[in-house]
């Protein structure tokens, strides 16, 4: 059975497309990654996957209309035939005409139990409203933010003394376990 071409989006270290390229590589896997693009051409995780031997894209939008960045960035996806796209610490909102081109062939990683807390800040909003869980959902990309169905979810305590950066902490090393384990399963599918 051929491998899912897969292309990961980022803007920064892309510690999710690490653990996302390491589980590629693993035997059996649905999926290879055939692209990592960013919007910050000095994003850390781009010479980690050049390093890696897996091939790169980056554009800034800087002075762009956003309707052609997403052209040129939709372009390198498809030049590179990738089939679906993870999101991985993509730090820019994808316009509901990219979202419509790739539907239900996009999925992100959030860091929170969604439906709670969409959108940024979501540790120190779940600290701030008491609550004793929370954690990581990886979920299909849709115009609504943070809204598509969840395919799956890490729970995270939060401790006594907690701070939005120790939670942060602990909520990424779930991030990275349950990412390429939902990625996998999504694309087998």
């Amino acid at each position: 059975m051929a491998k899912r071409k897969l292309g990961i989006l980022i803007s920064g270290r892309g510690s999710n497309m690490m653990a996302l390229a390491g589980a590629a590589r693993a035997d059996g896997s649905p999926y290879e990654v055939a692209l990592v693009a960013s919007d910050k051409p000095d994003a850390p995780g781009l010479a980690w996957a050049q390093d890696q031997g897996i091939a790169t894209f980056a554009l800034s939008p800087k002075g762009m209309a956003k309707a052609d960045y997403e052209a040129r960035i939709d372009a390198a996806l498809r030049d590179a035939g990738v089939e679906a796209i993870a999101l991985a610490g993509y730090m820019r909102l994808l316009t509901n005409a990219f979202v419509a081109r790739w539907r239900s062939r996009i999925v992100n990683i959030h860091p929170s139990l969604l439906p709670k807390y969409k959108g940024l800040d979501t540790h120190a909003r779940a600290i701030e409203a008491g609550d004793t869980h929370a954690g990581c959902s990886v979920h299909v990309v849709t115009e609504e933010l943070d809204g598509g169905e969840v395919l799956g979810q890490a729970q995270v305590a939060i401790l006594p003394g907690d701070t939005a950066d120790s939670l942060a902490d602990r909520v990424l090393t779930e991030e990275h376990k349950l990412y390429p384990r939902i990625v996998a399963e999504w694309l087998s599918k």
